[in-house]
C-alpha cells in the first residue's frame, strides 16, 4: 500500500502558534494533487513533540478526511511511553488511517529486548499495519536488524522507515525480514541508493515543497528510467542540503511559506531560522525550479 513518494507532512500554524486546521487540510489536498503517493502526518517534521495529544489526534483526523481514500495515510503514533503510543495507535485505527509510524523510544534508551517488547505491545493492542521508525540520530537507540527481523514476524508489523543513512541496512533487512517487508527511506539524500538496495520508496521532507518532483523521481526509478530519476535527484540535491542545514522543520516551513502554503512558525524550542539559512533555502528552491 505504501510505496514511492510519501511525505512527512509539516503542521501549519498561525503566527500565534495555534494549529491552522484549514491550511493543513488545503496542504494535504495539494500534496495529493501534486502526485504524492501517501500522507504521513504528525511525525517529527509535523512537530509532534510540541503538539498536545488533542492536536495530534485532530491532525490525523484531518489527513484521513482529506485523503478520502485517494492515497493512504500513515499516522505518526510514536512515543517513549508505550501506553501513550498504544493510545495514539488505537486512535489512528479508529480515525481510519491505513497505517501507523512508531518511532524507536527516545531518551529512555531501551535495550533491544525493550524495543522488541514495546513494538510488540503496540502491535498487539491495535489491529493496524505498523511501520517501525528507526532514527538513531534523534532517538539515540538503533534497532538492530535481528530485532527488526523478530518484529517482522508479527502480522501487524509490515515495514520500516529507515533514517539510519546506512546503505547496507536495506539489503540486510531485506534478507532478514523478507522481500514483502516494506522499506521506506527516511533520508532524502540517499533515497535512490536505498531503493537500489531493496527499498520501496521514501518518507520525504523535501516532498513538502517539491511533491511533484519527488514523486516523479520515485516513479521514474521504479519504472526503470534510472537516468531520469538521477537527473531529478541532482536537481533536488541543493534543496535537500538547505532543508537540513538547520534543525528540521525550520527550513522546510520557511520554504513552504515562500510558496504561500503556510506561515514559517515553529513552536519553541525551535527558533526562527537564521537569515543566512533563508538565503540558502531560496537559492536551492530556485535551483530546483520551484521558486521564481
Amino acid at each position: 500500500m505504501f510505496h514511492g513518494s510519501n511525505v512527512a507532512l509539516i503542521t501549519p500554524m498561525r503566527a500565534d502558534g495555534s494549529l491552522d486546521e484549514k491550511k493543513f487540510a488545503e496542504f494535504c489536498d495539494w500534496q495529493i494533487k501534486e502526485g504524492t503517493n501517501g500522507l504521513v502526518p504528525v511525525g517529527t517534521t509535523g512537530e509532534s513533540p510540541t503538539l498536545s495529544h488533542a492536536e495530534h489526534k485532530r491532525v490525523v483526523e484531518i489527513a484521513v478526511e482529506v485523503a478520502a481514500g485517494r492515497v493512504p495515510v500513515m499516522a505518526g503514533a510514536g512515543s517513549n511511553s508505550t501506553a501513550e503510543a498504544i493510545d495514539f495507535a488505537r486512535h489512528a485505527q479508529k480515525a481510519g488511517a491505513d497505517g501507523i509510524l512508531v518511532v524507536t523510544p527516545y531518551y529512555n534508551k531501551p535495550t533491544q529486548e525493550g524495543m522488541f517488547l514495546h513494538f510488540t505491545a503496540i502491535a498487539d493492542a491495535a489491529d493496524i499495519p505498523m511501520f517501525i521508525y528507526n532514527i538513531p540520530g534523534r532517538s539515540v537507540v538503533d534497532m538492530s536488524v535481528e530485532t527488526m527481523a523478530r518484529l517482522a514476524k508479527h502480522k501487524n508489523i509490515v515495514g520500516v522507515k529507515d533514517a539510519t543513512a546506512n546503505l547496507a541496512r536495506p539489503m540486510h533487512q531485506r534478507i532478514a525480514c523478507g522481500e514483502d517487508f516494506i522499506q521506506l527511506s527516511g533520508e532524502d539524500h540517499t533515497t535512490l541508493s536505498f531503493n537500489a538496495n531493496g527499498g520501496h520508496g521514501i518518507i520525504s521532507v523535501t516532498g513538502n515543497v517539491a511533491p511533484n518532483l519527488v514523486s516523479q523521481m520515485q516513479a521514474s526509478w521504479f519504472a526503470g528510467r534510472t537516468a531520469e530519476a538521477v537527473a531529478i535527484q541532482q536537481r533536488l540535491y541543493p534543496l535537500h542540503d538547505a532543508l537540513f542545514c538547520e534543525t528540521s522543520p525550520g527550513p522546510v516551513k520557511y520554504a513552504a511559506s515562500l510558496l504561500g502554503l503556510c506561515t514559517d512558525h515553529c513552536r519553541l524550542p525551535l527558533a526562527p531560522i537564521a537569515d543566512a539559512t533563508k538565503v540558502r533555502v531560496k537559492a536551492a528552491m530556485r535551483h530546483a525550479g520551484i521558486l521564481n
